[in-house]
């Protein structure tokens, strides 16, 4: 029985991982048609807005509390930049590299928890995190010479979701599940607008947010639906099997992004990007094995 239930644990992470790559890859799909700030926030709105009225009709008014308001601001402003980085990298880099990058966020958690949280580190955390930034610059060679400094955005977007991960560590028990999911969709939500309203006033032509057509709308709310289950069923699966048998599970967005990259936008990576995406996951699987000894 324990080991069914370990199996369905993994078939249910793969399941979440596996969506929220194809959750990204429907944001690619609009790419050119609308401003990547101005889809950060409509996904996050609509996000924002299911999960506050779930939260509601399970809690009712007495669920919607704000516990360490200054982390919780954090959390909303670091998610804000990720997605905003995230989005505007993948319309101008590959799906699969883009992804490969976000993937050193462990790494870099680990070096932020060190120096922030004064958790315990060791070499093992260093040399991983060093690994993974040799093979983000194999990745990112090719592209900054080709886009510039915008080849920066994905690891931007990495860095913000590690500064995320160190703001839930630091609010966790604070409040139910829900509400935590909640707080970081609503407070992100006015630094996403804020960075839209700017781009659309600067002038940039590709940051003008002109009227969507009913479709961009539609694949926001598929996004926002498509990824609050796959947090569901991530989290199910951290119910049937344990954290450190799920970890490398997250792999499989990798792998997702890879296919998705090559079948729907014919983006074909080259050996040099193979290879920087293999470093990372070396590394990343060198940090899970050290931390389940």
């Amino acid at each position: 029985m324990h080991a069914s239930s370990a199996r369905s644990g993994l078939l249910y992470a793969v399941c979440g991982f596996a969506l929220l790559s194809a959750g990204v890859a429907v944001i690619k799909s609009i790419d050119g048609a609308w401003p990547g700030t101005a889809l950060a926030a409509l996904r996050y709105s609509i996000g924002a807005v299911g999960l506050g009225t779930l939260l509601y009709l399970k809690e009712g008014r007495q669920g919607f509390a704000l516990p360490m308001p200054k982390v919780q601001i954090l959390r909303g402003f670091a998610v804000a930049m990720a997605t905003i980085c995230f989005f505007l990298s993948i319309f101008v880099m590959p799906l699969a590299e883009a992804t490969a990058i976000g993937f050193t966020s462990p790494m870099i958690t680990a070096v932020l928890s060190a120096i922030f949280l004064h958790e315990r580190t060791n070499v093992t955390k260093w040399m991983a995190t060093f690994i993974a930034f040799g093979g983000v610059l194999l990745i990112m060679r090719p592209n900054v010479a080709e886009l510039g400094w915008v080849a920066l955005l994905p690891l931007a977007a990495a860095m913000s979701m590690a500064l995320l991960m160190i703001g839930n560590r630091a609010v966790a028990g604070a409040g139910t599940p829900i509400l935590m999911q909640f707080l970081v969709a609503s407070l992100a939500v006015p630094f996403i607008l804020t960075a839209a309203i700017l781009g659309h006033f600067s002038g940039v032509p590709t940051l003008h947010i002109g009227m969507p057509d009913w479709t961009i709308v539609a694949r926001c709310a598929v996004v926002a639906v498509t990824a609050s289950f796959a947090h569901w069923l991530i989290f199910m699966a951290t119910t049937r099997a344990s954290a450190a048998d799920i970890a490398p599970m997250t792999y499989v967005q990798l792998l997702m992004a890879l296919a998705l990259g090559i079948l729907v936008f014919g983006d074909w990576p080259d050996m040099t990007s193979l290879a920087g995406s293999a470093i990372i996951i070396a590394s990343g699987l060198l940090l899970w094995r050290k931390s389940r000894a």
